[in-house]
């Protein structure tokens, strides 16, 4: 720790074989935060680079004064920095074909719940739109903003992010896309669940009828999404 510290003043100080050093002894850390974001149309090597370039700000930023662990205030610099070269070179978008999937889907939901008098089932959806289930649940978690994180489910207004963990501001924007991605990896029901609980606010009640299960089975579906969640962002 104290050989840590040491060449962290030096690397602050201007010593740029010491900052070298940083990187060498911490090359894990980097890549470990790196691999969140392997298959994104951009080379793992340079995803690495982009770490190392975050590694180096935190460098510049850190201030021991705050008692925090480097490595604690080290990660999210390392991951904004990969995020914002995604985000600003468009490797991490939604495309065109899902976007306007999503635009029917809001406006053949609204004329369904005006002609029934309800929220429509997903099967209702399907028919309505000749879309997979799985299509439909994609359609609409990938056009959700980032505010959705913060949005109260039904009952127990309880957010996602609060359900999967307690994130800073900086840790929430990063793992903003790893959340999406992670997403789109639940089967189809536990998926469906998670967006008319979190993104839609609906109570287990009212989702329970969309998906046209009890409100007992929606519970479990939550539950095991949460837990699949959480195994998916460690």
């Amino acid at each position: 720790m104290d050989e840590t510290i040491t060449l962290l003043r030096e690397a602050q100080a201007g010593d740029r074989e010491a900052a070298g050093r940083m990187i060498e002894e911490n090359a894990g850390l980097i890549w470990s935060v790196a691999r969140r974001y392997f298959g994104r149309g951009v080379e793992p090597d340079d995803l690495y680079q982009l770490g190392c370039l975050g590694f180096l700000k935190a460098i510049d930023g850190f201030d021991e004064s705050y008692g925090t662990r480097f490595s604690t205030y080290a990660v999210p610099k390392i991951s904004g920095e990969i995020r914002r070269f995604l985000r600003d070179d468009g490797a991490v978008k939604v495309s065109r074909g899902v976007k306007e999937r999503g635009a029917m889907l809001r406006s053949v939901r609204k004329a369904l719940e005006q002609e029934l008098g309800r929220d429509p089932t997903v099967s209702e959806l399907s028919a309505q739109t000749g879309l997979s289930p799985e299509d439909i649940a994609v359609a609409e978690t990938a056009a959700v903003p980032l505010e959705s994180l913060q949005q109260p489910s039904g009952e127990d207004g309880m957010s996602l992010e609060q359900v999967l963990g307690d994130w800073t501001v900086e840790e929430r924007l990063v793992e903003y896309v790893a959340l999406r991605q992670a997403i789109e990896r639940l089967p189809e029901r536990e998926r469906q669940t998670v967006f008319l609980r979190f993104y839609h606010g609906m109570t287990q009640e009212r989702a329970s009828r969309v998906l046209g299960v009890s409100q007992v089975q929606v519970s479990r579906l939550e539950r095991r999404a949460v837990k699949r969640l959480r195994e998916y962002l460690e």
